[in-house]
């Protein structure tokens, strides 16, 4: 199946006021972009001294300031928060939003935060139980009248969520492992999210995850593919190329990872190029970093000479969200 693409970009929220958040927010949803993103963590990363807007009532914030773009987390794990009382509040924002909210989970990564903040940092594969338990426990309060739920992180008795979201929220699952974080995508998932750490292996990651779904018996035709991505897009190549080695000493390993061999920058032209690549592989969705302390004129070069491109001739599929084939 061939889905349109999706572009969604990141919202200023490290280092940054709530104003200058609102004013992009504002302006990428009158560009047209599919959705909005925000990290959650509760402190900067690394440099936990950086000050940064918490993710959730970000999005509220946003939800309650635009009219159409998608709004979600890359990515919200297990332990921050009661999985209970985030599906309510994940209904409460659908509610704002009339039905615009999209949950990315993920296991966690940054230890420090969560024990700074009094919350548990168990290992990896602990980590890994809990955001499957939470998947299970967020469905079930959205769809069910009420939940009940005895695992072994987490244990709900009851629990009632009302109102419910306005559309059945489709559940975004971040990151690269092959047979945990895989295996719980295949079963939770209507998103898979590619990090960009791994996004010159994307192909690669993209098979694992279709013979996971195999494994299982699941469906992975079903599961929509993200990449979290850096753009840079300039008018000139002698531009982008400036802003490509500005970029790959900012971000270094993690975002800039791979940036100049497998990134998407350059031109308009060549980003198309870039992204066109990406989709060959399988890859429908492109959750962007444009690159820049102000990320405004990039999104609307981007939008302006890109979007209306890839858009053209391309028949929209149906939304994953609400799928009855899910494997749960």
């Amino acid at each position: 199946m061939t889905r349109a693409p999706h572009f969604g970009v990141t919202l200023p929220q490290i280092k940054r006021s709530w104003q200058e958040c609102r004013t992009a927010a504002v302006h990428f949803d009158a560009l047209g972009f599919d959705s909005a993103w925000v990290c959650d963590h509760v402190v900067g990363v690394p440099n936990p001294k950086l000050p940064i807007l918490e993710a959730w009532s970000l999005i509220a914030a946003v939800a309650a300031v635009t009219e159409r773009i998608q709004l979600g987390t890359l990515v919200t794990p297990p332990f921050f928060r009661n999985p209970a009382v985030l599906a309510k509040q994940i209904a409460t924002i659908d509610q704002i939003a009339d039905g615009r909210v999209i949950p990315g989970l993920g296991a966690g990564w940054f230890q420090p935060e969560f024990e700074s903040y009094g919350n548990r940092f168990p290992s990896l594969g602990q980590r890994m139980q809990a955001l499957d338990e939470c998947c299970q426990i967020l469905r079930s309060m959205w769809d069910e009248p009420s939940t009940s739920f005895d695992g072994r992180h987490f244990q709900v008795k009851e629990a009632i969520c009302e109102p419910k979201p306005a559309r059945r929220p489709p559940i975004l699952i971040g990151g690269t492992g092959e047979k945990k974080l895989m295996g719980i995508a295949a079963r939770r998932a209507d998103i898979w999210n590619n990090m960009a750490i791994t996004q010159s292996v994307l192909g690669s990651k993209i098979e694992a995850l279709r013979r996971r779904c195999d494994e299982l018996d699941c469906d992975f035709e079903r599961i929509a593919v993200s990449q979290q991505c850096v753009v840079i897009i300039e008018e000139s190549e002698s531009a982008a190329r400036e802003s490509l080695a500005k970029a790959s000493k900012i971000y270094g390993g993690h975002m800039g990872a791979g940036l100049e061999e497998h990134g998407i920058w350059g031109t308009p032209e060549r980003v198309i190029e870039c992204i066109e690549r990406h989709r060959a592989l399988g890859c429908s969705g492109f959750l962007i970093e444009f690159f820049g302390r102000d990320t405004r004129p990039a999104a609307q070069l981007f939008a302006e000479s890109v979007m209306p491109r890839m858009r053209e001739n391309r028949t929209p599929q149906p939304a994953p969200p609400g799928d009855p084939t899910r494997c749960d």
